[in-house]
């Protein structure tokens, strides 16, 4: 499922394959008028949140975002794709190399010059990858938005803070043992910033060099003994602090996402 690490490590391997080449020939599904860049030179690939935007030096730049259903995918020059033609939905080739996204939902081309005004960009979060990340502003994003929310809602609003999704909004609520349906106005500034600073621990632990493969959130807990996560898609299993069943239920009034949580370990507080 991507979230903000997926984003992140695929904008480096394409940086590998297509930081200053020509854009040779281009396509997309949709509407995206992928054929403006070819011909410009790739000059810079950047993540914001689940976004990953392509700038070009002509002053175009492409957004993706890959929601539940999208993947990047490098083919050296003549390879066969591994996948049916009819389903990327962005191609670009360069010299030696051909980066197809499959199946992603939005794919868009813009001004570059635009990008501070861009209605899916302009209003995201700190990315919590972001080498210049700041906790003040994040929490001060959580303060500033409806306290009666749910504190697991919360999290996943990239509005707040850009790069947790489903499976990271768990693990975050267990290991700070919070609980996802407490009330945004009850949780402490302390408790807050706790769990900012571990969704921005998460996160970066992810995408480290020499990580281990696949993603974790786990790594050096004696308690999970090598699992890679602590209740994600857990449901009815035990607590692997306190022995407790595992439970799950969908959280969310715009767009319920299922939240996996120890009734024990995470109980309301008060």
């Amino acid at each position: 499922m991507p979230e903000g690490d997926t984003i992140f490590l695929a904008a480096a391997e394409l940086r590998t394959h297509l930081l200053g080449r020509t854009v040779l020939a281009a396509q997309a599904t949709g509407r995206a008028q992928v054929g403006r860049l070819v011909g410009a030179t790739i000059e810079s690939i950047e993540t914001v949140g689940k976004n990953l935007v392509i700038h070009c030096s002509n002053g175009l730049s492409v957004r993706t975002h890959l929601r539940m259903t999208g993947r990047w995918r490098r083919f050296p020059a003549g390879e066969r794709w591994q996948r049916p033609p009819a389903r990327p939905a962005l191609v670009l080739k360069v010299q030696g190399s051909t980066v197809v996204c499959f199946d992603a939902p939005v794919v868009e081309v813009f001004a570059t010059r635009a990008q501070a005004l861009h209605p899916g960009l302009a209003p995201l979060g700190p990315d919590l990858l972001d080498p210049g990340f700041d906790p003040e502003l994040a929490v001060a994003r959580f303060r500033a938005t409806d306290q009666d929310r749910t504190i697991g809602e919360a999290l996943l609003d990239q509005r707040l803070v850009a790069g947790v999704g489903n499976v990271f909004r768990s693990e975050i609520l267990f290991i700070e043992r919070t609980d996802p349906f407490g009330s945004l106005a009850r949780l402490p500034d302390t408790a807050l910033e706790r769990l900012i600073a571990t969704a921005r621990r998460l996160l970066l632990a992810n995408v480290r060099p020499g990580r281990p493969a696949g993603r974790t959130t786990t790594e050096g807990a004696r308690e999970a003994a090598g699992s890679p996560v602590w209740v994600y898609r857990r449901g009815g299993r035990p607590c692997r602090r306190c022995g407790t069943p595992i439970r799950v239920a969908a959280l969310g009034r715009e767009l319920p996402r299922f939240v996996w949580w120890c009734p024990r370990c995470q109980a309301p507080s008060g």
